[in-house]
């Protein structure tokens, strides 16, 4: 992808990448062409390779800008919940994971998610707005990738679904799941712990 920041540059970036997204209501994804960008956008094939070197690169692009804008709502970790983020996040860009749903591509965010979201976390623990003690002295470079997985999950199923159930009820429910496995993981651990100090 061209990294330009001429605007006339960006302008064709973001038509291209409109243009895909209208595209992917319509077609599938997989059958979804060049030619096919490039008539929509209403720009000839020249300018889309001059800015992109194939239909995947676009992807690409929208999944960025996607992940930059999830990123920038973690900003608000210290303030609500992040389930509560993350509902938000998707009901603003509800279109947007509705067609990623249809197009079977959900996964490609989570890849995003999974290269993303350490770094961040990094930034953010360096920025005092994740508390040092999140993980407990535990090793965040597993953990970070387990949540944003059972997170991801959990999502994808609510998107599957239409995003028709209500987000507040998932994360009660969530939540004292959460509670319960802990009470419950203390019970299984606690015979090894007690062995381990004797």
């Amino acid at each position: 992808m061209n990294d330009s920041t001429n605007p006339s540059a960006l302008r064709s970036k973001a038509e291209i990448c409109e243009a895909l997204l209208r595209l992917m209501k319509d077609h599938p994804y997989e059958e979804i062409t060049v030619k096919q960008i490039a008539l929509e956008s209403k720009l000839v094939r020249k300018t889309f390779y001059r800015n992109f070197d194939s239909k995947d690169d676009v992807l690409e692009a929208i999944l960025d800008i996607l992940v930059d804008e999830y990123k920038r709502h973690l900003i608000m970790f210290n303030q609500v919940m992040p389930i509560e983020i993350i509902f938000n996040f998707c009901i603003e860009h509800k279109e947007q994971l509705l067609l990623f749903d249809k197009n079977n591509l959900m996964y490609r965010i989570l890849q995003k998610l999974n290269s993303a979201l350490p770094e961040k976390h990094e930034e953010l623990v360096k920025l005092g707005l994740v508390p040092k003690e999140l993980f407990g002295g535990l090793d965040p470079s597993y953990l970070i990738p387990m949540n944003i997985g059972g997170i991801w999950n959990v999502i994808c199923r609510w998107v599957r679904g239409g995003m028709k159930d209500d987000p507040k009820q998932i994360t009660k429910d969530l939540t004292e799941f959460i509670i319960m496995l802990g009470e419950y993981a203390k019970k299984m651990v606690s015979p090894y712990h007690a062995a381990a100090q004797d």
